[in-house]
């Protein structure tokens, strides 16, 4: 199964794609969708949106796993981190794939084994899972960060249909 991790941003939206095959994880590839911060926001959502479908067609993905928004201290730049969000979301969705939206704090606690890790030992940890991987920068780390969560996490929900099949 291939899965899509995104970490959205209006100015950088990281990405990472990894194969899940069982317990093996494996980088396919990361980087980073970023848009001209000196234009309009309308025209930045449609690049956005744009860059993640060329992405998504290159890819093929069978699930996507998107970062949820945490509340900072400036209200503008929350709202606008939820537009790109949006457009995440809505880019995912409309090819039919499985989203699953994961807070930054189960993200870390998934990866690292803390909720308030910090982004080096995100980053660390991402490198460590999945060996090899040359990685694009922060925003890419904490894609393939999210894309290991939902792995795990439909791992553990297999597991769990598994065993109550067994009852």
């Amino acid at each position: 199964m291939l899965i899509l991790g995104l970490d959205p941003g209006l100015g950088t939206t990281g990405w990472g794609v990894i194969r899940a095959e069982g317990n093996r994880l494996s980088h396919i590839a990361n980087g980073q969708i970023r848009t001209d911060s000196s234009a309009a926001l309308a025209a930045r959502l449609v690049a956005l949106d744009a860059a993640l479908a060329a992405l998504i067609a290159a890819h093929d993905p069978d699930h996507a796993a998107v970062e949820e928004v945490f509340v900072n201290s400036n209200p503008q730049s929350t709202l606008k981190l939820g537009q790109a969000r949006g457009v995440v979301l809505l880019g995912a969705a409309r090819t039919g794939m499985v989203v699953g939206e994961y807070a930054a704090r189960l993200v870390k606690k998934s990866v690292v084994g803390v909720g308030n890790a910090s982004k080096e030992q995100v980053h660390a940890m991402v490198s460590r899972l999945l060996p090899g991987a040359v990685i694009a920068g922060a925003d890419a780390s904490d894609a393939l960060a999210v894309a290991i969560t939902h792995a795990h996490m439909m791992q553990s929900a297999q597991h769990q249909l598994r065993t109550r099949a067994q009852l």
